[in-house]
């Protein structure tokens, strides 16, 4: 397994990272059911199985499946400890509307996941606007909680997650609150990363020092939808390029994945250890011979 250092966390991760959403929500991308029986254990076995391969960053939140999700990973990951050779890295998340009940939410993360501490607690964002941006940087905002219960050890780094590429994600990383970004970067969905200008919140993160958490990286099924509508005889499975193209970007420290098969955890990651699959981004943004 390839590994990186999440920005200035210091922390060493692996380069694909266990994706939560997939174990929390039902029917989501395909019929599953986090309550039902064999469901479920086909998630442990899962996470079991990419604890073989050393994946050892793990993303959940209570938003995946109201605490579904993460009483998951808190059941299968249980008395562990790290994963090739690494100490596991669990982030969560907290809603801008769960901002009043911050440190509630937080404790029952704790006591779902099992764990003393949570390694990486972020801002859940779909879309943050600029009103609730400045309510969330203000003095004594949600931002300034979220620094106290870092500093109490409740959790050890903090960080945002988007959807958007919009003012706000500047915003809070030239704030310089928040220690990571997570942050949809996929083929389809480019707009972190714009090279041939070169212009994109994946370079102002790192210039701040920023760790960098790329979601929906094999498109949640956009780009093979797209397929299928202009090809409908196409047979080509494009899953491997899609995830070489994310682990391409020397910007991205993790790129998750959801994976509720064993099988699928282990075709990840030989597609991740086949760095001969890895692309020259320039050369795909060159528009002369």
């Amino acid at each position: 397994m390839e590994y990186s250092v999440l920005g200035r966390t210091g922390r060493t991760v692996s380069r694909i990272g266990y994706g939560g959403a997939t174990a929390g929500l039902k029917n989501y991308l395909e019929a599953y059911d986090p309550s039902d029986r064999n469901d479920r254990k086909r998630i442990v076995t899962s996470i079991e199985t990419a604890l073989s391969v050393g994946i050892n960053y793990y993303d959940t939140a209570p938003g995946y499946g109201n605490g579904q999700s993460e009483g998951l990973l808190g059941e299968a990951l249980r008395g562990v400890k790290e994963s090739g050779s690494h100490p596991l890295f669990i982030a969560t998340k907290i809603s801008y509307n769960q901002r009043a009940s911050l440190r509630e939410s937080i404790e029952r993360s704790l006591t779902l996941l099992h764990r003393d501490s949570i390694d990486l607690l972020q801002i859940h964002g779909d879309s943050i606007t600029a009103v609730q941006a400045d309510d969330i940087l203000r003095a004594g905002g949600m931002s300034e909680e979220m620094r106290r219960l870092k500093e109490e050890g409740l959790v050890q780094h903090i960080g945002f997650t988007s959807e958007d590429n919009n003012d706000t994600v500047f915003r809070f990383i030239q704030s310089g609150v928040f220690d990571t970004m997570q942050i949809c970067y996929n083929f389809i969905f480019q707009h972190p990363y714009e090279p041939s200008r070169p212009f994109g919140s994946l370079l102002e993160a790192d210039k701040a020092g920023m760790g960098v958490v790329a979601m929906r990286t094999p498109t949640s099924g956009t780009f093979q939808r797209w397929i299928q509508m202009v090809n409908p005889a196409n047979t080509f499975d494009y899953t491997p390029a899609l995830i070489q193209f994310v682990l391409s970007n020397p910007y991205i420290d993790v790129a998750l994945l959801g994976m509720r098969d064993a099988s699928i955890v282990n075709s990840n990651a030989q597609i991740a250890d086949d760095l001969t699959g890895r692309i020259s981004l320039d050369k795909v943004h060159s528009r002369y011979i």
